[in-house]
């Protein structure tokens, strides 16, 4: 399957932060046939470090994308019978406007004068996406990790527009260590002198904190049980554990392709992401949610623990909602959700297909909102 990244230009968009970001640009991909009732559109939402390559192999630099194993023909997302849409987040740096975008008042990058953006704004923006495709409504809405966030947002947000929800090995809100972790790499970025108060376009990037960032991130994406079997305590030389050589080998390779500005951006979006916010408790956040819900979490993923989406669980159920829940055992770590594919594969294709046979059609979604 060969893919081609496409970009979108809307006028504005009004942020939570009370700016309006004008104009804004979206990039992204789709995979299989919107059907003649557009009814079976499938919005797929990226992790932290993710853009809108979600699938298949990239036309012009032969990439392939970041849920290929779960995303085509007979794969969990079977593009043989949905529509699937994948984009990159506001902020980000892959396509769709964030901190190295150009500003239209200075002619100059946005850097640090970029507004600061929110979970809700991004899905905010995937929304006019999926208008300007012409879907008035998803089937369902899925990822891993912050895309989990995001699939959470899309639920609350927009309850009319989404049928169902796919969290993944994610949160309604980031503890205090997973923020920890995520000023860590933040802390990294700014002490490179090359950052330069985030004015660094054009010039050399701080690429030795933000390769130290991914490095702190991706021990987080591992477990104890699959760097042991990965690295062991082997040498790569006699100075050198195979597990450091890989772990620069990740952060030099990341900083090829991602923007330090954008890391802090989308680090502190998915921070102060928090589901309670303003309301008694979790469960009260899903008042008015008409979605049904397949939450996901894998027993060896220490960075967004099973107690997490259980507790999305418990608060869905205290809300009466239509939730099925599977901890898959696992010692991959949170990379899971990119690794365990055979049994995401089966969850996935039986929930989506029970969905579109009970939710799909106008006259059914007529049903669950009266």
């Amino acid at each position: 399957m060969i893919t081609e990244t496409h970009i979108v230009q809307f006028d504005s968009i009004a942020l939570d932060c009370g700016a309006t970001l004008a104009p804004v640009d979206v990039a992204y991909e789709t995979y299989g046939e919107l059907n003649a009732r557009k009814n079976n559109a499938i919005l797929v939402l990226h992790a932290f470090s993710g853009d809108a390559h979600a699938a298949g192999t990239d036309k012009v630099t032969g990439a392939v994308g970041w849920w290929d194993s779960m995303i085509g023909p007979g794969k969990g997302f079977d593009t043989d019978k949905y529509f699937v849409i994948s984009s990159n987040i506001l902020g980000g740096c892959r396509g769709t406007s964030g901190p190295g975008s150009i500003n239209p008042e200075t002619g100059c990058p946005y850097a640090m004068s970029f507004p600061p953006v929110t979970i809700p704004d991004m899905v905010r923006l995937q929304k006019m996406l999926v208008e300007h495709l012409g879907i008035e409504r998803l089937l369902a809405v899925a990822g891993g990790s912050m895309g989990a966030m995001q699939a959470l947002q899309w639920a609350l947000a927009y309850p009319d527009s989404v049928a169902a929800s796919i969290p993944i090995a994610g949160t309604a809100r980031h503890s205090p260590q997973q923020i920890a972790f995520n000023e860590v790499g933040r802390q990294a970025i700014m002490a490179d002198l090359d950052w330069n108060e985030g004015d660094y376009y054009g010039k050399r990037p701080p690429a030795r904190g933000l390769a130290v960032a991914r490095m702190v991130g991706h021990i987080t994406y591992m477990s104890d049980a699959s760097m042991r079997e990965k690295f062991g305590r082997r040498l790569r030389d006699r100075d050198q554990f195979e597990v450091e050589s890989y772990l620069r080998y990740r952060g030099s390779q990341f900083v090829d392709r991602f923007d330090a500005n954008s890391y802090l951006y989308i680090t502190k979006a998915m921070d102060y992401f928090d589901l309670t916010a303003g309301r008694p408790s979790l469960s009260a956040a899903f008042d008015g949610v008409k979605s049904r819900f397949l939450v996901i979490s894998f027993s060896s993923d220490w960075l967004y623990p099973s107690y997490q989406s259980l507790d999305v669980v418990r608060a869905l159920r205290g809300r009466n909602c239509d939730v099925a829940y599977c901890d898959l055992p696992s010692t991959y770590g949170h990379d899971a959700f990119l690794v365990n594919v055979a049994e995401q594969t089966e969850l996935v294709r039986g929930f989506l297909a029970s969905t579109f046979r009970e939710r799909a059609s106008p006259e059914q979604a007529s049903r669950e909102q009266s």
